[in-house]
């Protein structure tokens, strides 16, 4: 996250925390708050904090902050407002905010940007008129999502504010001085291969069991029934959860670094990359007839039937854990995967399942004939 937080210090954070904490009006000469702030920079301790720092042109306070590109194969030369906040980049308080806007904010763009295009390009508009397709599904699918979001990005951000203070075992290059792992210390270069598969399979078999674990009744209920709202979701369900639930189901994503190496960008293309999956398995577009891929066909079985299919990328924990469903051939199908015979056969299975692990449906379901009219 140093290298997205490069970015946006340089094009927008440095002038915002220039302007809202300036150095020069931060504090008074004989602040003795400033004067424990220098001797920590490693200024004398009597010095205040206006001494400490040397002035810019115009007379304006300067930090003693210091760049250092993020990446030895990229960098973004800072603006003179990377200098003029009393909290500069490496400021914990300042990473912490900023981290939690660009989660927040960012997630969103992500989010409706993937989704979106799913839904333009890929999702079978006929899915409205499923009889188990939610009045107003799509605004409530987005509702849910835009107020996740924010509260997910709280408890999501503490992994990022570690990652960038160097806590975890993300690396700029495989020979990078002072890095060290048992992993590249066996593989070296070889390892930036290797990485893809292994934070894949790790990360597959932990999400496996989390998911299968919101299942239980007791959390089924209060977390994770929210998102089986949606029986035949559209692109904008991939992340309509309860906060609590769609972290659980993130945290094996950050925890991997703090145990694994991972490359910087490596580690940016496989969070892009989840983002694109996790809408690629709700877009009702069942191209992967794998035994294989957890792809869409099995992730609708998941939300038609509830029990089956809790795995992420592969079908081989749900193989080994006895809860895999094999998607119905039908679906594979333009004549039939839309056919009344088909849906009818899902709306009964389905009306069974949801008694036995919700006890009832209180669901509000849209009159196909009123939905359709959305894609005339």
């Amino acid at each position: 996250m140093d290298v997205i937080l490069e970015v946006f210090d340089t094009l927008l954070f440095d002038r915002i925390y220039a302007n809202a904490l300036p150095i020069s009006s931060a504090v008074s000469s004989f602040d003795p708050i400033s004067t424990i702030a220098a001797s920590l920079k490693g200024y004398a301790g009597n010095a205040t904090f206006d001494a400490a720092t040397s002035l810019a042109d115009g007379g304006f306070a300067r930090s003693a902050w210091q760049y250092q590109p993020s990446s030895q194969s990229f960098s973004l030369q800072p603006s003179e407002y990377a200098y003029m906040s009393k909290w500069d980049r490496d400021n914990i308080y300042r990473q912490t905010l900023s981290l939690y806007l660009v989660t927040w904010v960012f997630g969103l763009v992500i989010y409706f940007t993937c989704a979106t295009l799913s839904y333009v390009f890929v999702f079978d508009k006929e899915t409205f008129k499923h009889p188990k397709y939610l009045k107003n599904q799509m605004s409530l699918e987005i509702k849910q999502t835009t107020q996740s979001i924010p509260i997910m990005a709280i408890f999501t951000v503490p992994f990022f504010v570690a990652e960038v203070r160097g806590y975890s075992f993300i690396y700029d290059s495989a020979t990078s001085p002072g890095f060290n792992h048992w992993l590249l210390n066996t593989f070296g270069s070889a390892y930036n291969l290797i990485q893809f598969p292994l934070f894949l399979m790790f990360t597959d078999f932990c999400i496996y069991w989390i998911h299968r674990g919101l299942h239980h009744p007791f959390l089924y209920k209060r977390l994770h029934k929210p998102h089986h709202k949606w029986i035949m979701p559209t692109p904008y369900a991939s992340h309509a959860f309860h906060p609590l639930d769609g972290y659980a189901q993130s945290v094996p994503y950050h925890v991997f670094p703090f145990i694994f190496p991972m490359q910087k960008f490596a580690y940016i293309a496989l969070f892009t990359f989840i983002q694109i999956w996790t809408v690629m398995i709700h877009d009702g577009e069942y191209v992967a007839n794998s035994p294989v891929i957890n792809g869409a066909a099995c992730h609708t079985m998941h939300h038609l039937y509830f029990n089956y299919n809790y795995g992420q990328f592969t079908t081989l924990w749900d193989r080994l854990g006895g809860s895999y469903r094999k998607p119905n051939l039908e679906l594979f199908y333009k004549e039939t995967k839309m056919s009344k015979e088909e849906w009818t056969r899902q709306s009964q299975e389905m009306e069974q399942m949801v008694v036995e692990v919700e006890g009832k449906d209180d669901r509000s379901y849209g009159p196909p004939e009123k939905v359709a009219k959305k894609v005339q």
